[in-house]
C-alpha cells in the first residue's frame, strides 16, 4: 500500500507565546488557552481523545491517560508570524528576516508604479480591517473606480474592489502586477485580492479572495516531493502561499468546504501528500476578535474528526498543527507569535509525547522520511520515535 501524509493546518490556532514573543509585542498570547478560559471551557471531545489537553492546559479539555495520538508542541524558528512564514517553515525553509510591514502605509513610489501600470487611482493606503476599509471607502470607490489599497500588521498588500465596479479578472490581473512590482526592499509576503459586493452601508466581502505569495527563496518539502515524482495536492490557500510552485490546491469557500476536500482526497486513490489550510479560525474569527465564532469553528472541526479518522488508510499519517497564533481575546486583531500544537494520528503511530520541537520544520522532515525522500530541510525527523516497532 502506498504511504500517504496529510498536513492539516488550523490557521491561527496557537498554544501559547513563543520564547521571543516580547519582541513581537505578543506577551500573554495563548490562542487556545485564553479562548478556553474566556468561554468557561471548551467542549472538544474528539480533540481531547487525541491528546490536545496533554499539550497545554485547556479548560474543558483535560489531559487523558491514554491519548489516541502522539502529541507535542512546535516553536517557530523563522523571523515573522504570518501564514507564509509558518507554512514555509513547516515545509523546511527558514527566514532570517521578517517580511516588511507598513504601519504608515506604502511608499508613494510603490503606489505610483501600481497606479500607472493598472490605469486606476488609489484610495486608502492605511492599515485597516477588511470590513472597515470597504465601509470607509466603498462609496468613493464606486464613484471613482479607484482601487482600495490597504495593509495590516502583517506583510500584505491588499486590494479591495467591488465586483460590479471592477471585474474579478481585472482585480486578479492587478494583483499579479503588484506581485511583480513588489520586490526588495518592498517584498511583501502576500498580495491579496479582496473583492466585495453590496451597497453603501451594506458592503460584504465575497468568497473570491485570492492570495499571491512571494516565491520561496529555497527548496521546500513540496519541491523535493515534486523532484522525486511524489504526488502533491492541496486544500485551501496553501498553493497561493507557495506561489503555486510544486503544488496545486482545491480552493475552498470556508472550513466546511475544506473538511469536505479532506474527505474527498482521503477516499480517493491519490497518494503522496495532502497539504491543508483551514482558514476560518484566522480570517473570520481571530482577526475580528470573535471569541464565540472561534469556538464554533473549533467545535465544527472537532465534530468532523471522527469521519476524517475513519477515512484514514493503514499507511496514512495525519499531522494536525497550526502556522501561528491569532488570539481573539487580547484586543489585537493581528497574528501572534506563538508555539503551535502537534498531533499525529495513524495506525502506524506509537502514541507518546513528542516533546518541544525547536522548529516547525521537524514536521516537514518527518513527512519527507515517511514518504521515502532524503529531503530534511531545516528540520529533524521524529519518525523513528513515531513509528510502531514492526
Amino acid at each position: 500500500m502506498r504511504r500517504r501524509a496529510i498536513i492539516l493546518v488550523l490557521d491561527g490556532v496557537g498554544v501559547g507565546e513563543a520564547p521571543d514573543a516580547a519582541s513581537y509585542g505578543d506577551v500573554g498570547s495563548n490562542t487556545l488557552g485564553n479562548l478556553a478560559r474566556m468561554r468557561g471551557g471548551l467542549d472538544l471531545p474528539n480533540l481531547q481523545m487525541l491528546g490536545l489537553g496533554n499539550i497545554i492546559p485547556v479548560e474543558g479539555v483535560p489531559k487523558v491517560d491514554a491519548p489516541e495520538a502522539a502529541w507535542g508542541v512546535m516553536t517557530p524558528k523563522s523571523a515573522g508570524k504570518d501564514s507564509t512564514t509558518g507554512h514555509w517553515e513547516i515545509a523546511g525553509l527558514h527566514l532570517e528576516r521578517p517580511f516588511p510591514t507598513y504601519p504608515r502605509g506604502f511608499p508613494a513610489s510603490v503606489l505610483d508604479a501600481f497606479s500607472t501600470a493598472t490605469g486606476r487611482g488609489i484610495l486608502g493606503n492605511i492599515p485597516a480591517s477588511g470590513t472597515d476599509i470597504i465601509d470607509q471607502f466603498g462609496a468613493e470607490h464606486e464613484r471613482t473606480g479607484h482601487w482600495i489599497v490597504y495593509t495590516s500588521a502583517d506583510s500584505v498588500f491588499q486590494i479591495a474592489a467591488h465586483e460590479e465596479v471592477i471585474p474579478l479578472d481585472e482585480l486578479y490581473s492587478a494583483c499579479l502586477i503588484a506581485r511583480r512590482q513588489l520586490v526588495a526592499p518592498n517584498d511583501v509576503s502576500r498580495v491579496i485580492a479582496r473583492p466585495f459586493t453590496g451597497s453603501e452601508g451594506q458592503y460584504q466581502r465575497t468568497k473570491n479572495r485570492r492570495d499571491y505569495s512571494i516565491a520561496p527563496p529555497g527548496e521546500t518539502l513540496l519541491d523535493a516531493l515534486a523532484a522525486a515524482g511524489v504526488p502533491r495536492a492541496g486544500v485551501g490557500k496553501v498553493d497561493d502561499l507557495f506561489a503555486g510552485r510544486s503544488l496545486s490546491a482545491r480552493h475552498t469557500a470556508d472550513n466546511a468546504d475544506g473538511i469536505q476536500g479532506i474527505l474527498d482526497w482521503l477516499s480517493s486513490s491519490q497518494g503522496g501528500l495532502l497539504f491543508v489550510n483551514l482558514v476560518d479560525f484566522d480570517t473570520l474569527y481571530g482577526h475580528r476578535s470573535d471569541v464565540a465564532g472561534f469556538e464554533r469553528a473549533l467545535r465544527q472541526f472537532d465534530d468532523a474528526l471522527p469521519a476524517i479518522r475513519a477515512a484514514l488508510r493503514e499507511d496514512d499519517l495525519l499531522f494536525i498543527t497550526a502556522d501561528h497564533g491569532n488570539d481573539p481575546t487580547t484586543g489585537s486583531s493581528d497574528h501572534a507569535r506563538e508555539r503551535v500544537p502537534l498531533l499525529v494520528v495513524g495506525s502506524q503511530v506509537r502514541v507518546q509525547p513528542l516533546g518541544q520541537r525547536s522548529t516547525f520544520s521537524d514536521l516537514g522532515a518527518t513527512v519527507a522520511e515517511w514518504l521515502n525522500i532524503p529531503f530534511r530541510g531545516r528540520g529533524t525527523s521524529f519518525l523513528p520515535a513515531l513509528e510502531r516497532a514492526l
